[in-house]
């Protein structure tokens, strides 16, 4: 099995970290290729920044069926451009935001996001909205972390998010955590070490939903609004991406 994780942004660095921790819980006999677009932003801290950041992740995908990838995961918590990925491909596509929802609902009975930036919380309280958790999301929580500054050695990241994660658990009365940055894929282990509680990186979740639905046979639906495009020019810079 081929699954393709794409960071949607454009620092290598932080894609090298997500495609660790994509490997360390591959099944065996699964592949893991981790890549970021040749273009769009550095990081993305806002809803300019994921719209910039879409173009790139569907170029991804092209590719990826070109090489005959068997699954894609979307490795940025905004899951940027998830329908429009799913809509180009009978792969299953996978949002990291999505796939750490879900799996924290299986084990708890409410869990709380710690995120970034304060101004992206918002956009998480879409996600959650739109993936039918407002049940069971109890709080999404800033860090005020510039997403850049998880891949500063020697910074107090960690700590920061550790210690926000320590505050959810007993101001929101949650049972579990989602971490709600690409980023922070590295720290989920050792924070739910120290904290006590399940602590949720949706990269890692959605390598393991990919390959279980793949095991099962399972691509996106190709009826209804995920059918394929329609074929039209497409002009400008955007010419290349036509039908």
């Amino acid at each position: 099995m081929k699954i393709k994780v794409i960071n949607p942004n454009t620092t290598v660095r932080m894609t090298r970290k997500i495609g660790e921790a994509a490997i360390a819980v591959a099944s065996p006999g699964t592949e893991i290729f981790a890549c970021n677009p040749a273009m769009g932003p550095v990081s993305i801290e806002g809803h300019y920044d994921e719209a910039l950041s879409v173009i790139g992740v569907l170029d991804e995908i092209r590719k990826g069926d070109a090489d005959g990838m068997d699954g894609y995961v979307i490795a940025c918590f905004g899951d940027p451009g998830l329908l429009a990925a799913r809509e180009i491909t009978r792969c299953p596509v996978i949002g990291i935001a999505e796939a750490a929802m879900h799996a924290a609902s299986f084990i708890s009975t409410g869990f709380s996001i710690v995120t970034t930036l304060s101004r992206t919380c918002i956009i998480a309280q879409h996600l959650v909205e739109a993936y039918g958790m407002t049940r069971v999301c109890r709080n999404i929580r800033a860090t005020d972390l510039p997403v850049l500054d998880l891949d500063i050695e020697g910074s107090d990241a960690r700590k920061i998010i550790t210690e926000e994660c320590r505050l959810a658990l007993k101001e929101d009365r949650s049972g579990a955590i989602v971490l709600g940055c690409g980023g922070m894929a590295d720290l989920a282990a050792q924070i739910s070490q120290d904290i006590g509680a399940p602590v949720i990186d949706g990269v890692t979740a959605g390598v393991k939903f990919v390959e279980a639905l793949v095991g099962l046979g399972l691509g996106t639906s190709k009826a209804g609004d995920l059918e394929f495009p329609i074929a039209k020019p497409y002009t400008g810079m955007l010419d290349r991406f036509g039908l």
